[in-house]
């Protein structure tokens, strides 16, 4: 965890748990959520609200992370957020993977940030890292 400035308690709670090489995701309204996962927040509200993006680079300003996992299937479908997405980690690692892969892999989430974004493929998992 970097600093505080996230009002949502949960969402400050599982920042604050999220150790080294954990993985949190910022989800669309659409990725299915896994029951099995500790932190479940559902901050979708309507349509777009909260964004995607607004939603991760509030993550991003809490929590440091390493390496960043997308499903592939974004590039085509999305390309207008892919590229967005990509900005913001122009230092670190991204892993792509097919989508079904990718919902996969949320089972093992520390916890699920859901927005109310309509975007298709608009999801990443946020591979946590360390601050010093």
């Amino acid at each position: 965890m970097k600093k505080g400035g996230i009002l949502n308690p949960k969402v400050n709670q599982l920042i604050t748990e999220t150790g080294h090489t954990d993985t949190i995701v910022v989800t669309d309204a659409g990725l299915p959520i896994p029951e099995n996962v500790t932190h479940r927040i559902d901050l979708a509200l309507k349509e777009g609200v909260p964004s995607f993006l607004e939603t991760l680079d509030s993550v991003l300003l809490e929590l440091e992370v390493e390496k960043v996992i997308m499903a592939e299937e974004i590039k085509s479908a999305s390309p207008e957020m892919y590229e967005e997405i990509i900005k913001r980690f122009k230092d670190l690692p991204i892993e792509y993977v097919p989508h079904v892969e990718f919902k996969q892999q949320t089972k093992n989430a520390r916890g699920l940030i859901r927005t109310g974004e309509f975007t298709s493929f608009a999801n990443i998992i946020l591979v946590a890292g360390v601050v010093y």
